[in-house]
């Protein structure tokens, strides 16, 4: 039976020697986060912004001050398997992943929201070898991007090795810029 602890403290980096009485709120600073197991051991340590004085004063930007803290605390994205995100055109994105090893049937594309999940599931190897080194990952991964509004997913090919898909944002006609015609009025005389 695994029992967590996660401590938060509020790291004041402008706070020097005899501030200690002046209110969080004055200093914009970081969170730290120390999770410990059932043992005490550290089990998990990593600092995030605090995004804090953005939402006090910055009012409807609520959902990008909130993408940015799941960008630092997600630690869950390591670098496996390696990817490159490209600008093809003006609204036009491709995501390119190296996934070497991995069939068709063991890889998942999933859209749903702004989220999109590509899973690799790499079935059991029967095969009993004996490696020297064994430099190619024979594991799964789990890799989740967050996309902006209106991008949604085109295609996806797996080609020697590498998996792209393609996005493309389609901003709605509301949405777009348009002009608008000035008119005058007639007075009468």
């Amino acid at each position: 039976m695994k029992c967590s602890i996660e401590v938060s403290v509020n790291l004041l980096p402008q706070c020097r020697k005899g501030c200690e009485n002046q209110t969080p709120q004055t200093y914009s600073g970081y969170f730290l986060h120390i999770a410990l197991d059932k043992g005490m051991n550290m089990r998990n340590f990593n600092i995030s912004p605090d995004l804090t004085p953005l939402y006090r004063s910055a009012i409807g930007f609520d959902r990008l001050a909130q993408l940015a803290e799941h960008a630092a605390a997600n630690n869950s994205n390591s670098g496996y398997p390696p990817y490159n995100i490209e600008l093809l055109g003006e609204n036009r994105y491709r995501i390119t992943m190296a996934v070497a090893g991995f069939s068709m049937p063991e890889l998942d594309i999933m859209s749903e929201g702004e989220k999109l999940l590509v899973k690799g599931n790499k079935t059991a190897n029967t095969d009993e070898r004996k490696y020297l080194h064994q430099g190619i990952a024979e594991r799964g991964f789990e890799r989740t991007f967050q996309l902006a509004d209106y991008v949604r997913v085109v295609s996806a090919e797996l080609e020697h090795g590498l998996l792209n898909i393609d996005l493309v944002r389609e901003i709605p006609e509301a949405m777009k810029p348009r002009k608008i015609d000035i008119v005058t009025t007639k007075t009468l005389s």
